[in-house]
């Protein structure tokens, strides 16, 4: 590996690295119970909705699609970032939340992932109601039919985190080709769970920008000895 690609990698990605490697040393798979409980949980859906018993309590419990009542979509969206999409191989999805989750976990701690994985599935699930909403004629619009079309199982979540994470340890530039990466995907095939990743991503960037600017608040120096807020000191 030459010296530039290697300084790159180191600065790229080395703080991520030292984090998972110091966290997978420490406590070895006890340190991502939330991730083994994923990837668990998605392989078992997987099995049970390819029988012939379980496709339809399953699709019960977990499936989300824009025509369902909403109460109903929220109370369904919890599992249903675990119920991945019948017509892609399990073993990528199987592999997405294992390593995603299992970074994140190590990362962010098992609620914060918990958390985001939510708050990007359900920018995605909202975003597919406001664009059927909106019609096929505008920029974020989407045609009537996206409405009885599943919305995306655990990939929502992944893309969400990842971008987080990359944020988090300041790796940058992969941060930034997964969100390119998304924008292709809906450029050569624009389809509902290509549009509902992008609204995911949003969601997770508003998160970002509302911590950053709170941390800056937190920041600042607090008023000086003798003043009232920062105007100067009365003299009489």
């Amino acid at each position: 590996m030459s010296s530039p690609v290697r300084r790159f990698a180191r600065r790229e990605w080395g703080p991520l690295a030292v984090t998972v490697r110091g966290e997978l040393t420490a406590r070895r798979w006890r340190a991502v119970p939330l991730t083994l409980t994923a990837v668990c949980l998605t392989a078992a859906f997987q099995f049970v909705q390819n029988q012939e018993w379980g496709y339809g309590p399953v699709q019960a419990i977990g499936a989300v699609r824009a025509e369902d009542p909403l109460w109903l979509a929220l109370l369904r969206t919890p599992l249903s970032l675990f119920v991945p999409a019948l017509d892609l191989p399990v073993w990528g999805a199987l592999a997405q939340v294992l390593l995603v989750f299992g970074i994140a976990e190590l990362c962010l701690g098992r609620w914060r992932t918990l958390g985001i994985a939510y708050l990007a599935t359900l920018c995605g699930t909202l975003y597919a109601r406001v664009g059927i909403a909106l019609g096929p004629g505008t920029l974020f619009g989407l045609p009537a039919s996206d409405a009885q079309v599943v919305d995306t199982g655990p990939s929502a979540a992944v893309v969400g985190l990842a971008v987080y994470v990359c944020r988090r340890k300041r790796a940058y530039w992969t941060g930034a080709a997964v969100v390119v990466a998304m924008v292709v995907e809906v450029v050569v095939k624009p389809n509902l769970a290509g549009k509902e990743h992008l609204a995911a991503i949003a969601g997770v960037l508003v998160l970002m920008a509302f911590e950053t600017w709170r941390e800056r608040g937190q920041d600042e120096p607090g008023p000086r000895p003798g003043t009232r807020s920062w105007k100067p000191p009365i003299r009489s």
